[in-house]
């Protein structure tokens, strides 16, 4: 189980919100925490750290007013730390490029993809045609709906009609190089994993996955290794000292092992 870190950037700011929160509508969102170092001193410090694979995730809309100074404070990130960092939020095959070549490891997509309620695979892909499949990372960030973990999309706003199960993991591994999965309901809120589905992301095996979403104590992260079986990676948010939380960061590197 490795850390992987976050940079989430909403309104220009680097934050940490409560996930199902987040509305287009007025750029709003309910706000654990709102730095006041930038995007830079984050990308920074985990490479000062060596710490690969970590991701910055565009909290605002292309159409918002805020988009600009998310976007300038995202490729700042993506230029501290080369080839450290993937990137999400409104990628697409015509900008996907653009953050690759400021700097990303990988790009991270869901909206395109899962369009419309349901897996678009022409726009699958074209993704891989535009990126390659190593560097296409797949965001499967769900929800719970009448039992069982549906993807949403737009900011996590949209269910789609995809259900988290075994058969489409399978399927969708062949496009991309890894997963990145938010417990949305969970997601901002250190209340605790979502134990049910850690257990089915930990089903799949020999493929990268990170988890995020309501790990809040050391007690959570050894649930997390335990539930997942140490297949998984994980991201802490609120609960990290370095965004507000008790969660001290070289302590979570230890027991991560790095």
């Amino acid at each position: 189980m490795r850390f992987r870190p976050c940079i989430d950037i909403h309104n220009g700011k680097v934050k940490q919100i409560v996930g199902g929160s987040l509305k287009d509508e007025g750029n709003q969102a309910s706000e654990n925490f709102v730095s006041q170092q930038d995007a830079t001193f984050y990308a920074r410090l985990y490479r000062k750290h060596g710490i690969h694979g970590g991701h910055i995730i565009l909290l605002n809309p292309a159409d918002s007013e805020y988009y600009q100074k998310t976007l300038s404070q995202a490729m700042e990130a993506l230029s501290a730390y080369p080839g450290g960092l993937m990137v999400g939020g409104g990628i697409h095959p015509d900008n996907a490029k653009e953050f690759l070549k400021a700097g990303a490891s990988h790009v991270i997509v869901t909206s395109y993809v899962f369009k419309d309620g349901k897996i678009a695979w022409n726009n699958l892909e074209q993704m891989v045609r535009a990126v390659g499949k190593e560097r296409l990372v797949l965001d499967l960030s769900c929800r719970k709906k009448d039992g069982s973990y549906y993807i949403v999309t737009d900011r996590w706003q949209k269910f789609t009609d995809v259900r988290i199960e075994v058969e489409v993991l399978e399927k969708l591994r062949g496009y991309c190089d890894e997963f990145l999965v938010h417990a949305v309901d969970v997601e901002g809120k250190a209340s605790g994993i979502e134990r049910e589905l850690v257990r089915l992301l930990a089903k799949m095996e020999d493929f990268p996955i990170t988890y995020a979403g309501g790990v809040g104590s050391f007690e959570d992260l050894e649930e997390l290794r335990k539930e997942g079986m140490g297949r998984l990676d994980v991201t802490v948010g609120s609960a990290l000292d370095l965004f507000g939380g008790s969660m001290r960061f070289e302590k979570v590197l230890e027991i991560c092992g790095q």
